[in-house]
């Protein structure tokens, strides 16, 4: 079954996916076909609500050199922030046609399962530490254009609600 794709705004952006607790094939399912969408929608990251599933579930794949090397990441937490901090142009696949500039820390530290319920920690930084954060927000209730001020926040957001009533 293909996860579809959930354009904002929708509620369930705003809902916090709950904690895995079954590492079983359902969960390997689930998994691999967010990494297809993934894929389909050619992202370098999701998060299960943008799928519409209330999961903790993300998955990232940089596709550097054009090379997949996906991650899965069940139950991410980031663990530790660099003070240093880092701005880049932010996007996301369930807000097309939008983007904002976002300041986030350099490096972080997630700490995470993978989906036979393993304990791993991986450390970032540059890109892939705001896409790791950007993704662990997505799970929290939190969206990218939250950390804008009120004004620009209120502005992707209609423009969020023209495009998805023009299709």
């Amino acid at each position: 079954m293909p996860l579809e794709l959930v354009l904002g705004p929708d509620p369930i952006f705003r809902k916090k996916a709950e904690t895995v607790t079954l590492f079983d094939e359902e969960l390997g399912k689930t998994a691999q076909a967010m990494l297809e969408a993934l894929y389909r929608e050619q992202g370098l990251g999701l998060g299960a609500n943008m799928l519409g599933l209330l999961q903790r579930i993300i998955v990232v794949d940089l596709q550097e050199g054009g090379t997949k090397a996906p991650m899965i990441l069940v139950n991410p937490a980031v663990t530790e922030k660099s003070a240093e901090t880092q701005t880049f142009t932010e996007a996301s696949l369930s807000f097309p046609g939008l983007s904002a500039e976002i300041t986030r820390p350099r490096s972080v530290t997630v700490t995470f399962q993978d989906i036979n319920g393993e304990s791993h920690s991986i450390s970032a930084d540059g890109w892939l530490a705001t896409i790791l954060q950007h993704e662990i927000d997505y799970l929290d209730g939190i969206l990218y254009f939250d950390y804008l001020s009120a004004t620009k926040r209120n502005m992707l957001l209609r423009k969020a609600k023209k495009l998805k009533k023009s299709g």
